[in-house]
């Protein structure tokens, strides 16, 4: 391409943007109507969160970029995750954050979305990552081989979160459960939180955050296949008061009461468990490690990095497009881009996630981490007057597809 040419594409993209952010969304330009609610004013949401849409040139075809910028110096403004109040479970990004009270947000983690593998296990919508929100965590992340998405960029794993810290600034990081179960005889390793698989061997523990799934799931797959069996050799005990309570040989069901925790084993994680009699005393204890960060998450969230000191990530998939999320930071984490392209039809041609991570170092992101893209990448936003969000892009699904979790932003006086 010739200087000249170059000059005027980058012209003809500034125009792009100037004419698109005069409305929430630019419906002429997309195959469906703007969803009902859809705001006019589309360059402030509220002070310190922006934005901006516009059409992207991509190699296979033109995608269409929603995104919202948000300012952490800004005082009103704070992140959080999205939940919809449980683990194990799934609601869409707009009820997620009408009920939280989020002038904005999007879609999160990749999750727990099918079992077709393994008929008649129940499919728990658990998120894959480790999730903080409010500060507290809510889950860690499962072994790696049973993740749900599109295959990791080589040196990353199911451990990786985003997150903002209590100190407001957006991270990068790992989190990792390091926790112990004590009993009368043994200390044994705790190996799983609320999570939808557990490693073969194992003993996890659920609390009432998980839900009231079915725990069956946990003791499904192996170590290298998603697609495994699920063990027969398990059992569960009930922690309440630091004392075994109950005990089960199978994976149970329903609300976790508040107080209680459940021990899952599954093989030789089964046969410890075994051990433990009614009235016994036992002590749970967990926390979560991260790998560089020392100030504790407000929130965090899973999926996989794809930019990291504005460099994309060695390895990253350039054949496989669709529709996608990531969020991306700069600033030194006080600066938050938010971004999901539209799926109406004329758009669904997608990004490859190395065009991801390209399109936003271009928008100034010096690190920049993938959610799940698809039919749940979805962007909602609350403008002045407004009483419930209105959903920004067209999402591939209709209605809007429940999903594990998301991140919001939240505006306050």
């Amino acid at each position: 391409m010739t200087h000249r040419r170059r000059r005027l594409a980058a012209k003809t993209r500034t125009l792009c943007t100037i004419l698109t952010t005069s409305g929430v969304l630019a419906g002429a330009a997309l195959a469906g109507a703007a969803p009902a609610g859809a705001a006019s004013d589309a360059g402030r949401i509220a002070s310190g969160v922006a934005y901006r849409q516009f059409d992207l040139p991509a190699a296979r075809g033109t995608v269409h970029v929603h995104l919202l910028t948000v300012d952490l110096t800004d005082p009103h403004v704070h992140m959080d995750l999205l939940s919809p109040g449980a683990v194990a479970a799934r609601s869409p990004v707009s009820t997620m954050a009408d009920a939280a009270g989020a002038v904005a947000g999007v879609n999160g983690d990749f999750f727990n979305i099918t079992e077709t593998q393994h008929p008649g296990v129940e499919v728990t919508g658990a998120s894959v990552g480790p999730a903080i929100a409010h500060g507290r965590v809510l889950k860690a992340a499962v072994p790696t081989a049973q993740r749900f998405g599109p295959s990791l960029p080589p040196g990353t794993d199911t451990t990786d979160v985003f997150g903002v810290g209590v100190d407001r600034r957006a991270r990068l990081d790992r989190l990792t459960l390091v926790g112990t179960v004590r009993t009368p005889d043994a200390t044994l390793a705790l190996r799983g939180l609320n999570q939808y698989a557990l490693a073969q061997g194992a003993v996890g523990a659920y609390t009432a955050a998980w839900g009231s799934a079915s725990r069956k799931r946990a003791t499904c797959g192996s170590d290298t296949s998603r697609a495994a069996g699920c063990s027969t050799d398990t059992y569960e005990v009930q922690i309440r008061a630091s004392r075994v309570v109950a005990t089960s040989a199978t994976p149970g069901s329903g609300a976790i009461p508040t107080g209680t925790t459940v021990l899952l084993g599954r093989e030789a994680g089964a046969d410890r468990l075994r051990t433990l009699t009614k009235g016994e005393r036992v002590t749970v204890r967990e926390h979560m490690v991260a790998s560089a960060a020392r100030i504790p998450y407000r929130f965090a969230v899973g999926g996989y990095p794809v930019l990291r000191g504005g460099e994309p990530l060695a390895g990253l998939n350039g054949t496989t497009a669709a529709v996608r999320t990531a969020v991306g930071y700069a600033s030194g984490g006080r600066r938050l881009l938010l971004f999901a392209l539209d799926g109406a039809v004329a758009y669904r041609s997608g990004l490859t996630i190395a065009e991801v991570a390209a399109e936003m170092r271009q928008l100034g992101a010096v690190d920049a981490f993938s959610l799940d893209g698809g039919g749940s990448t979805t962007m909602v936003a609350r403008t002045a007057g407004a009483k419930t969000v209105s959903v920004l892009n067209h999402p591939t699904e209709s209605p809007e597809r429940a999903v594990a979790n998301g991140i919001g932003v939240f505006w306050k006086p």
